[in-house]
Protein backbone atom coordinates (compact mmCIF):
# COMPACT_ATOMS: atom_id res chain seq x y z
CA UNK A 1 0.00 0.00 0.00
CA UNK A 2 2.48 2.12 0.85
CA UNK A 3 4.27 1.81 -2.73
CA UNK A 4 1.46 2.66 -4.22
CA UNK A 5 0.88 5.74 -2.37
CA UNK A 6 4.51 7.15 -2.85
CA UNK A 7 3.92 6.57 -7.13
CA UNK A 8 0.59 7.94 -6.82
CA UNK A 9 2.40 11.10 -4.70
CA UNK A 10 5.40 11.28 -7.44
CA UNK A 11 2.96 11.28 -10.15
CA UNK A 12 1.35 13.98 -8.58
CA UNK A 13 4.58 15.85 -8.27
CA UNK A 14 5.69 15.87 -11.98
CA UNK A 15 2.42 16.56 -12.87
CA UNK A 16 1.91 19.54 -10.48
CA UNK A 17 5.68 20.87 -11.48
CA UNK A 18 4.95 22.59 -14.44
CA UNK A 19 3.18 26.06 -13.54
CA UNK A 20 2.82 29.71 -14.71
CA UNK A 21 2.13 32.49 -12.54
CA UNK A 22 1.15 36.02 -13.89
CA UNK A 23 1.69 39.40 -11.80
CA UNK A 24 0.32 42.98 -12.15
CA UNK A 25 3.82 45.24 -12.29
CA UNK A 26 2.73 48.29 -12.95
CA UNK A 27 -0.36 50.42 -13.73
CA UNK A 28 0.00 53.64 -14.56
CA UNK A 29 -3.18 56.83 -14.78
CA UNK A 30 -2.97 56.63 -18.90
CA UNK A 31 -6.07 54.66 -20.91
CA UNK A 32 -5.71 51.47 -21.76
CA UNK A 33 -4.33 50.83 -25.30
CA UNK A 34 -5.14 49.58 -28.24
CA UNK A 35 -1.23 48.13 -28.52
CA UNK A 36 0.36 45.24 -27.00
CA UNK A 37 3.96 44.53 -26.94
CA UNK A 38 5.65 41.58 -25.23
CA UNK A 39 9.28 40.93 -24.32
CA UNK A 40 10.66 37.39 -22.94
CA UNK A 41 13.34 35.12 -22.75
CA UNK A 42 14.36 31.38 -21.21
CA UNK A 43 16.61 30.34 -18.93
CA UNK A 44 18.23 27.19 -17.64
CA UNK A 45 18.37 25.41 -14.65
CA UNK A 46 17.48 29.28 -12.58
CA UNK A 47 20.99 30.37 -13.73
CA UNK A 48 22.36 30.27 -17.07
CA UNK A 49 20.63 32.96 -18.92
CA UNK A 50 21.47 33.32 -22.76
CA UNK A 51 20.73 37.31 -24.40
CA UNK A 52 17.21 37.23 -22.00
CA UNK A 53 15.80 40.74 -22.38
CA UNK A 54 12.61 40.87 -20.52
CA UNK A 55 12.30 44.38 -19.75
CA UNK A 56 9.67 46.90 -20.08
CA UNK A 57 11.26 49.14 -22.42
CA UNK A 58 12.12 46.02 -25.04
CA UNK A 59 8.59 45.29 -24.99
CA UNK A 60 7.10 49.06 -25.10
CA UNK A 61 9.43 49.39 -28.29
CA UNK A 62 8.05 45.46 -29.92
CA UNK A 63 4.77 47.17 -29.64
CA UNK A 64 5.31 50.63 -30.32
CA UNK A 65 4.00 51.99 -27.26
CA UNK A 66 5.28 55.47 -25.94
CA UNK A 67 2.32 55.77 -23.38
CA UNK A 68 2.50 52.58 -20.72
CA UNK A 69 -0.71 51.80 -19.67
CA UNK A 70 -0.10 48.43 -17.89
CA UNK A 71 2.81 46.08 -17.24
CA UNK A 72 2.23 42.72 -16.38
CA UNK A 73 4.98 40.02 -15.85
CA UNK A 74 4.22 35.90 -16.19
CA UNK A 75 7.05 33.40 -15.05
CA UNK A 76 6.37 29.84 -16.87
CA UNK A 77 8.57 27.17 -14.92
CA UNK A 78 8.79 23.67 -16.47
CA UNK A 79 9.92 20.81 -13.60
CA UNK A 80 12.56 24.13 -12.62
CA UNK A 81 14.87 22.85 -15.89
CA UNK A 82 13.07 25.92 -18.21
CA UNK A 83 12.17 28.99 -16.62
CA UNK A 84 10.43 31.54 -19.45
CA UNK A 85 10.13 35.11 -18.35
CA UNK A 86 7.84 37.40 -20.32
CA UNK A 87 6.52 40.78 -20.30
CA UNK A 88 3.42 42.10 -21.70
CA UNK A 89 2.98 46.16 -22.03
CA UNK A 90 -0.32 47.69 -23.40
CA UNK A 91 -0.60 51.41 -24.04
CA UNK A 92 -1.08 53.67 -26.91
Amino acid sequence: MKKVLFGLAGVAMIALSSCSITLPVNATSNAVGSKVGKSSGTCYLYILCFNVDASIQTAAKNGGISKISTVDYTQRNVLNLLITHETTVTGE
